[in-house]
């Protein structure tokens, strides 16, 4: 068989004969075999109507899963049944538009791995409200800053995804939660990716799944796959000894307030300064212990620029913050947006120019097409 293509379903009754009939349209008379495989965990109606299609289209298999859950587990136990030499993966709540499904099969030919992106030129999340938006930017940032490989990869976090069987033949995948893909780019075997632009569209259908736990379910996925190189290993090594700066920041700030009775600002001053001695300290010792320690004076020479690169960390998230508020926004989400691309700056400008660690290079090739080309 050519082509498997997986669709986890959870709750999806609105949804699965429209989705059944738009891709046996869209590949009929398309000149290769195929088979619609559903993997479901629902607790509606759906499998009942999953068997009358099963019944009704040649093409389309099911399986229900009573004591499993989650989409990217799903997607795995769809890996395990597909026949086919190429597997596409997309979501049953039709925000994934099967037409695509011929564009996927032709980028296939010349790519491992083909990614429909909606954040390349002719794409767009428009399907996304505005705090979704946010949720999903966040997440994207998130994985693309702590996982070296998924950096290259404009639309990481998506569920919408073709590559060759031989992609996973050996991949051991253990996926938490609902980003399949990521667990794919980190382990799968591959040498090129190709990216098309797609429109996310609005879902008609059913409601969405996305519960906090997900949320919660993603970071620990992001942690589960940093372990898999040195490189995120000292990114996570990095943000922990951030964190730790916290309570040494107000600890220092309590004592020169309660017991020396410093002014507030001179003592923040000077708490914020120790919280970054703190920081340097352990970076240099812990998270880029392997790079040549300079002599003495390059050491201070280093402090400076920590301290240089840290105070523009700072700067980034009171900008946002502050963008935030006079637009109207809510801050504290100005406040993380500013978070997550200060530690990204700050992160990246120690270890490129603080500790002078090379840039590492993915080890597969990059390609994307744009709206309107035909490569």
């Amino acid at each position: 068989m050519d082509l498997s293509i997986i669709v986890p379903t959870y709750n999806e009754r609105e949804n699965v004969r429209t989705l059944t009939e738009r891709v046996t349209a869209v590949l009929t008379g398309c000149g290769y075999s195929y088979e619609l495989l559903f993997v479901d965990d629902s607790r509606d109606d759906t499998p009942a109507i999953l068997e009358m299609l099963q019944a009704q289209y040649p093409q389309v298999r099911f399986t229900h899963r009573s004591s499993e859950r989650g989409l990217a587990s799903a997607v795995v136990k769809g890996f395990s049944l597909a026949r086919g030499n190429y597997i596409v993966v997309m979501d049953a709540d039709l925000q994934h538009p099967p037409e695509l499904l011929p564009v996927i099969m032709k980028r296939l030919a010349r790519a491992e791995v083909v990614i429909p992106s909606r954040f390349i030129g002719g794409g767009s999340d428009g399907g996304l409200n505005a705090f979704r938006k946010l949720v999903s930017w966040t997440a994207r940032v998130i994985g693309r800053l702590s996982i070296q490989r998924l950096r290259a990869i404009s639309d990481c976090t998506s569920g919408f995804f073709g590559l060759h069987r031989s992609v996973i033949a050996q991949a051991r995948l253990d996926p938490i939660g609902w980003k399949i893909l990521m667990e794919v780019l980190v382990k799968g075997a591959y040498r090129s990716v190709h990216e098309i632009p797609y429109t996310f569209v609005a879902r008609d259908s059913g409601a969405s799944k996305m519960t906090w736990k997900d949320q919660y379910d993603y970071l620990r996925h992001i942690v589960r796959l940093a372990r898999h190189s040195p490189e995120e290993a000292r990114f996570f090594t990095f943000c922990l000894i951030g964190a730790a700066g916290v309570p040494v920041n107000l600890l220092a700030l309590t004592l020169l307030l309660n017991f020396f009775s410093f002014d507030v600002a001179f003592a923040s001053v000077v708490a914020s300064f120790v919280a970054m001695v703190h920081n340097f300290f352990w970076n240099d010792s812990i998270t880029w212990r392997m790079e040549r320690k300079p002599a003495f004076w390059r050491r201070w020479k280093q402090f400076i620029q920590f301290a240089f690169v840290s105070a523009l960390s700072i700067a980034i998230t009171a900008a946002f913050a502050h963008t935030f508020h006079i637009n109207g926004w809510n801050p504290v989400a100005g406040q993380l947006v500013g978070i997550v691309l200060a530690t990204w700056w700050s992160f990246t400008a120690n270890d490129r120019w603080t500790w002078g660690r090379p840039e590492t290079r993915p080890d597969f090739v990059v390609t994307r097409e744009y709206a309107g080309e035909t490569p």
